[in-house]
Formats: C-alpha cells, sequence, structure tokens
C-alpha cells in the first residue's frame, strides 16, 4: 500500500491553537482520510506527541512550530530527510510552501495553496509575513506534481500570477465541523450571553484583527447604520490581535462608538458555535479569502451572513447570504439592515444557509484529497 506523508507540524493538541484555518484543514484531514480511503497508508510530521489519530503514523520532529526560524529551517533542511527515511511514496505540503530543493524529497509532492493575499495585497502585511511566502510559494507550485487550491479563486489567482498550467490545480474544498449547528435551547444562549456580557441582539465579525478583514470601513458603515434605523444592534467584534490592529480601534474612538462597539479579544475554539449562534447576524468584510471559514460556520449555525462579494466568498455563500462590495459602506449599511428588520429575508438566509453549509464535508474534502493522491500516485 502507497504511502502518504503529510507535514502537520503546525498542528497542536491544544484544541485554541487548531482553530486556525490551516490547523483546522490539516486536523480536518487527518481525521476524515483514513476512513475515506484506506488503501492508503498515512504519515504525519508532528512536533506535539500528545496528538493522537487513528489510522496515522506520526513522527516527532521535536522542533518547535511556535518559532517561525526553527520552522523554516525543519521545513527546509529536515523535512526532505525524513520523508526519505520514511520511504514516502507521496509528500503532502499543505501551507503553501515547501523545501527550495524539492526533488531531495525522492517523491512526488502535492502543495495546498490556500490563499495569494500576500501576493495581492502585500501592502496588507508585514514584510517579515510576506516576503518567505512570495519567495516559495510560487517556487514550490512550479514544481509540484500537483496543486490543491481551497477556491476557484485561488486557482484562478495562480494561473494568472504566476503562469501556472490550470491542469495542474484542483480545486478541493474544505470542510466545516459538524459542532457548528443551530442551537436550539435559548437558555443555553441566554446563559452564554451573560456569561459573556453580551448584548441582546447584537451583530458579530470574528476573525483576527488586521488590514485584510477591513474593520475600518464595516466600523464606518456600522455608525451610518446606528444614525439612519436607530437599531439598538451592538458590533461584536470578537478575534484577537494582528499586525495594524490599531486604526481599527482608533476609528471606533472616532465614530464614539466606545458604547455600542465591543472588542470581545481571541474566542476560545470550543465556544465559537455559540458565538455565532447568540448573534443576529455576522458581518465579514474581508478584501480577500483563500476561503472564508467564518461565514460557513455561521451558515451551519443558522445565522444569517452578510459577506464580501469578492476573492473566493461568493464561492462558500452561494445565494444563502448576501453579497456586498466591500469598498461600499452604504451598500452595507443596506445589507446589514435588511437582514436584521426583515424577517423573510432572516428566515430565507438562514434555511439557504443551513443548506449550504451541509455540502462542505470534512469527509468530502477526504475523499476529493485521496482522489488527488491517486492521481499523482498512479501517473
Amino acid at each position: 500500500m502507497p504511502l502518504v506523508a503529510l507535514n502537520a507540524h503546525l498542528l497542536s493538541a491544544d484544541a485554541s491553537y487548531r482553530s486556525a484555518g490551516v490547523s483546522q484543514f490539516i486536523h480536518g484531514l487527518m481525521t476524515c482520510l483514513p476512513t475515506a480511503d484506506p488503501t492508503l497508508r498515512y504519515a504525519a510530521f508532528v512536533n506535539d506527541e500528545r496528538l493522537c489519530y487513528p489510522g496515522w503514523r506520526l513522527v516527532p520532529n521535536h522542533w518547535a512550530a511556535a518559532n517561525p526560524l526553527r520552522r523554516i529551517a525543519w521545513e527546509q533542511l529536515a523535512q526532505p530527510r525524513q520523508a526519505r527515511r520514511l520511504s514516502a511514496d507521496l509528500l503532502h505540503l499543505p501551507v503553501n510552501v515547501g523545501p527550495l530543493w524539492l526533488h531531495r524529497v525522492g517523491c512526488p509532492v502535492v502543495v495546498t495553496v490556500h490563499d495569494l493575499s500576500f501576493a495581492l495585497y502585500p501592502q496588507l502585511f508585514t514584510r517579515a509575513r510576506r516576503s518567505y511566502q512570495q519567495w516559495l510559494t510560487p517556487h514550490t507550485a512550479r514544481q509540484a506534481a500537483v496543486i490543491t487550491a481551497d477556491s476557484r479563486a485561488t486557482k484562478d489567482d495562480l494561473v494568472k500570477l504566476y503562469g501556472i498550467d490550470a491542469d495542474r490545480v484542483r480545486v478541493v474544498y474544505p470542510g466545516v465541523n459538524g459542532r457548528f449547528r443551530p442551537v436550539t435551547d435559548a437558555k443555553q444562549i441566554d446563559i452564554f450571553r451573560q456569561r459573556r456580557q453580551l448584548p441582546a441582539k447584537f451583530i458579530l465579525f470574528l476573525g483576527t484583527i488586521e488590514p485584510r478583514k477591513n474593520l475600518v470601513m464595516l466600523l464606518e458603515a456600522y455608525a451610518s447604520l446606528v444614525r439612519r434605523t436607530g437599531l439598538p444592534h451592538a458590533l461584536v467584534i470578537a478575534g484577537g490581535k494582528g499586525w495594524g490592529y490599531e486604526a481599527v480601534f482608533a476609528t471606533a474612538e472616532r465614530l464614539d462608538l466606545a458604547e455600542r462597539v465591543i472588542f470581545a479579544g481571541y474566542v476560545p475554539a470550543d465556544e465559537l458555535p455559540l458565538w455565532y449562534n447568540a448573534a443576529e447576524v455576522v458581518a465579514y468584510p474581508s478584501l480577500y479569502e483563500g476561503f472564508g471559514l467564518p461565514p460557513l460556520e455561521a451558515m451551519a449555525c443558522g445565522t444569517p451572513v452578510v459577506v464580501s462579494n469578492v476573492s473566493s466568498l461568493p464561492e462558500v455563500v452561494g445565494d444563502a447570504g448576501f453579497l456586498v462590495d466591500p469598498g461600499d459602506p452604504s451598500a452595507w449599511v443596506d445589507a446589514l439592515g435588511t437582514m436584521l428588520t426583515e424577517p423573510t429575508a432572516r428566515a430565507t438566509a438562514r434555511e439557504r444557509g443551513l443548506a449550504r453549509a451541509r455540502t462542505f464535508t470534512w469527509e468530502r474534502t477526504a475523499r476529493n484529497m485521496a482522489q488527488v493522491y491517486h492521481e499523482v500516485l498512479g501517473a
């Protein structure tokens, strides 16, 4: 049986760490692949020996994932040697980049490219964050046997920006965890609101506070919505501080929104379904996403969504929510106002969102990825 090796060094047994999108992708694959395709053997390079994934051989690398320089050193120097030592028949690189000398791996390589935001919006990243990706992502993609992309939008970006042959790129959509579902016990939601000191009605944004998320525009739209309609809904911005977060806090202060905007900070992964269920609507005004898990998670919880109409987000949301130009605050005022005040629009969005979310499963993701593996192994 062929052996597939996976670089899982970003995965941790800490559930909060696994809340990041890339970590969820690795976790979803490792959970479902052995069942989706038992004709393959699976091994994963990890640095957290607390991990337990049935059907996988876990190979500790003992290099700290929390240290970017050591992680890069492991990717470049140790990973090819470990793949050869395992006699891997295929190596899957799930986070855009691989060793500079990819031929030293000794087997075909599949690389997953999640997004090209660092190339399309370099001004939204620090130099350190974008440089490594800008250098190695196209290099790895050109050398890999097959590239998988999280969306058609990312596939199109690969073709347009790097001249990658479209026939070498397969779209494999991520899934949504089954724990994201409607909470029917209203008392449970009330207790959660009280514990988190949340208002009865609020608009939710959930994600890292950084320029790419376009939160300055959302604050401006929210301020206009409050002035125009007098709606009582607060705006809750939940998520850790990324880089450039200062402009978001300064905008809230400039718009005199201190009493209406709640910065909730980091949200534990096990609480995420409750946050979505407690919200009236989820707003996701991002300028660019390779996939965009928060809107999908919100829809799976039955919460209506208003999202940007750019990059991959239309692929995720389809006709289940409102798609709005991320550069048009007045359009966001209209969309949010409609979703908050029109029961028919809310009910339609809820039902369509639940139905659409059911089509994005990790089981399907694993089956599609295994098909890619077989395609490469059979070449």
